[in-house]
């Protein structure tokens, strides 16, 4: 039994030994196998089995030469950013001002439209044509619409000095003192209190000012808003020429806001209230330079041309022109184009404001020239009486001589100064021989003196002024432009 026992216990023993060896193989099998698959994947894949593909350092390398290469872009990239936003910049600005004018030309446009809309509301509707004989056009145009903020200081003035939104306006500086108190005088001793005097320096409002006379003058803000370099100037030194052109710039401003003007020169006495004698119904009522009948109202010409056979006669049209130193402007839309047609073609020409005036009232449309379509009148000119009519007709005849102007324009003859007071001696003082030592017109003592006076008034020569103040004055008739 005992025997039995050992050989089992000897069985167990080697049993187990066995298999210790076994586990002992399987571990070098494994070991040996992980060595076999290294060495061929060691073989196979000598840069590792997650290495990265060459394209991959490819990319990256030339990803970093792209932001080298931007970085030294971008410094150029900002200039022609700056270049195109100056040059839009620019743009925007030109565009601008064609929205600014393009506005304006609406806003024109749009007061045209209404301001015509208005007259048919004035003329009233389309109406059929009477029977033969009784048919009468309107020459009457409608007024504007006051418009105060285009001057709120001489707005408030007129407020005071007009009189059923009319006046008498006279330019004036220191050049014309003496004849401007003669006109004044005699405005105020007719009973006319709708008057004004526009002065163009501050010697000329002062002395105004001092005699209780209406006076506007311009101050700095108002000229440099007028824009017009020239005018300065001109009021300040200007002769009558040149004084005379601004005329029509200064009286656009009373008919924005709505006034009637009666417009006057100094070298005109008044011996009536010219207020009390107007028609108002048309854009223009003017003094004439006619002399008589023909003259003041028109007459038909016939022109002879004898090499023309059964044609030699051709009939043409006369008027003698209308004086622009005495007339009645409405305000309407005519008579402001015409206003702004004068004082445009002085400001681009070397011309004579009378001339320019009579051309744009009267010249009619043809091919490349638009005619102005205002309404004017022509008036009588024993009552609004010219230099010429006075001197060469009314004196001389015992009927005529013993009417009464209305006022008496001395614009034919250089020596104004002395026949002004002359006539109000005449008229006034009753001093029958008054008119008697002047000639009919310039005597020819005055001849070369005229000549000048002529050509300082046409080139605004301050020279040929002082020569014609200097050497051709006598017997106290001197050449005042």
């Amino acid at each position: 039994m005992i025997g039995g026992r050992r050989e089992s216990g000897l069985r167990k023993k080697d049993g187990g030994g066995g298999g210790l060896s076994f586990c002992r193989s399987r571990i070098a099998a494994a070991i040996f196998v992980g060595i076999f698959l290294g060495g061929v994947f060691a073989f196979f894949y000598p840069d590792g089995f997650f290495a990265s593909s060459p394209s991959v350092h490819n990319s990256v390398a030339n990803s970093d030469s792209e932001v080298i290469t931007s970085s030294c872009a971008s410094s150029e990239r900002i200039n022609m950013l700056k270049s195109e936003f100056i040059a839009a910049s620019e743009k925007n600005a030109r565009l601008k001002m064609q929205i600014r004018e393009l506005t304006e030309k609406l806003r024109l446009a749009e007061q045209r439209k209404d301001n015509a809309q208005k007259q048919v509301l004035v003329l009233g509707e389309q109406q059929k044509a009477g029977p033969f004989g009784t048919v009468k056009g309107s020459r009457t145009n409608p007024t504007v619409v006051p418009d105060e903020s285009v001057n709120p200081r001489l707005a408030k003035i007129l407020e005071k000095v007009a009189v059923n939104r009319e006046l008498i306006v006279t330019l004036a500086n220191s050049n014309v003192k003496d004849m401007l108190e003669l006109w004044f005088t005699n405005i105020k001793r007719v009973g006319t209190p709708n008057y004004l005097v526009f002065a163009l320096d501050e010697e000329i409002a002062s002395f105004c000012q001092s005699k209780d006379v209406p006076v506007y003058k311009r101050d700095d803000d108002e000229v440099k808003r007028d824009q017009d370099k020239n005018f300065e100037s001109i009021a300040r030194t200007g002769g009558n020429h040149a004084v005379s052109g601004l005329k029509f710039q200064i009286l656009r401003e009373f008919l924005q806001l709505g006034y009637s003007v009666l417009l006057s020169d100094v070298d005109i006495i008044y011996l009536q209230n010219p207020i009390n004698h107007l028609y108002r119904d048309s854009d223009v009522e003017s003094m004439t330079d006619g002399h008589s009948n023909m003259t003041a109202y028109g007459y038909d010409d016939v022109f002879d041309e004898p090499t023309m056979g059964w044609a030699r006669y051709a009939h043409t049209m006369r008027l003698w022109v209308y004086n622009s130193g005495f007339f009645y402007i409405r305000p309407t839309i005519p008579s402001i184009e015409l206003l702004d047609r004068v004082a445009g073609r002085l400001a681009r020409e070397n011309a004579w404001d009378q001339a320019v005036f009579n051309e744009e009232l009267f010249f009619p449309s043809y091919p490349g020239y638009e005619g102005l379509h205002a309404s004017r009148r022509t008036m009588d000119y024993y009552l609004f009486m010219n230099s010429k009519v006075l001197f060469k007709t009314v004196r001389k005849d015992s009927q005529l001589s013993k009417l009464k102007p209305v006022i008496i324009h001395v614009n034919y003859h250089p020596d104004k100064f002395p026949r002004m007071k002359a006539v109000v001696d005449y008229y006034v003082n009753g001093k029958q021989d008054a008119l008697d030592p002047f000639p009919d017109g310039s005597d020819c003592t005055f001849d070369i003196g005229y000549i000048v006076w002529k050509a300082a008034r046409f080139f605004d020569s301050e020279e040929f002024l002082a020569i014609a103040q200097k050497k051709y004055t006598s017997g106290g008739i001197s050449f005042i432009i």
